[in-house]
């Protein structure tokens, strides 16, 4: 994922900066490690972050005031972008992250599943009633729950009229109180980080709001592994911005297709920024 990225300039010093703050041979994962390795919960964040960031490094100068926003661990990137912190501290804070929910997903048996189609507010119920949490509600039809493993089964079984739910491989129940350990552990870690007040828009995916503080923003990325994420309102804000196109950050494709479906009519330009053949795409669209 990482080879085309390391052909550019200066792109491979700046990865072994950040591995060495990470812990990790980031070079190595992106380019020689196998499916089964890079898809371990604490291989995926940092990679994820470090990746996503490369491709910004080569964006800085296209419209530097933008309203930005990320999904998930993806506000890490979007804090780093905004200035909140440096790459290197984004980086290293996505290591932990996905260490420290790895940990947690071995404590007892959590799962995911999507839901796709049904009325929101009804499907955020019915999933409340099986003792499950609307981790993401991600819009355009689609949310995901997130829990006890049995009880993910059971929807999964049975879903609920008018919806279809599929299981997701991942290492256990994101953005819920089974996270709660990985959550001290990042408390403990920003301890040490000073964040600045972002340079331009940073919407929040807490309930899709522009936060104008560094420190709040700190304090929600934090929160955030134990609560839902609103990707929903997220986009939401995005268009009470004014914003009519967007850029996905790589790895790219879900989030584009989110805003297509749910934006249609509003957002008129995507592009999903998948290798650096798209960078010229990008810089004649602006």
């Amino acid at each position: 994922m990482f080879s085309p990225w390391l052909e550019l300039d200066g792109t491979r010093a700046k990865l072994e900066r950040w591995s060495e703050r990470a812990g990790l041979d980031l070079v190595h994962l992106g380019t020689e490690a196998d499916a089964e390795t890079i898809q371990d919960t604490a291989i995926t964040q940092p990679l994820i972050v470090a990746l996503s960031l490369l491709a910004y490094e080569q964006l800085e100068n296209v419209a530097p005031d933008a309203p930005v926003a990320g999904h998930s661990v993806g506000e890490l990137a979007a804090a780093a972008i905004a200035g909140v912190l440096s790459a290197e501290d984004a980086v290293a804070l996505a290591a932990v992250r996905g260490a420290e929910m790895a940990k947690a997903c071995a404590i007892e048996p959590t799962s995911m599943a999507a839901v796709m189609l049904g009325e929101p507010e009804q499907v955020v119920a019915w999933l409340d009633g099986h003792g499950l949490t609307a981790a993401n509600r991600n819009g355009a039809g689609q949310i995901v729950a997130s829990g006890a493993k049995d009880a993910i089964e059971r929807i999964v079984a049975e879903p609920l009229e008018g919806t279809k739910v599929r299981p997701l491989k991942v290492a256990g129940a994101f953005h819920t109180s089974y996270m709660a350990p990985a959550e001290d552990a990042l408390r403990e870690h920003a301890a040490g980080i000073t964040p600045a007040d972002p340079s331009r828009p940073l919407l929040s995916n807490a309930d899709g709001q522009v936060v104008t503080s560094g420190a709040e923003y700190l304090e929600r990325l934090i929160k955030q592994v134990t609560r839902p994420v609103r990707w929903d309102l997220t986009m939401d804000g995005l268009v009470s911005l004014g914003v009519t196109s967007t850029v996905e950050l790589p790895p790219a494709g879900t989030l584009t297709g989110l805003v297509k479906r749910q934006l249609k009519g509003t957002v008129t330009k995507t592009i999903a920024l998948k290798t650096p053949a798209e960078l010229a795409t990008i810089k004649e669209a602006e």
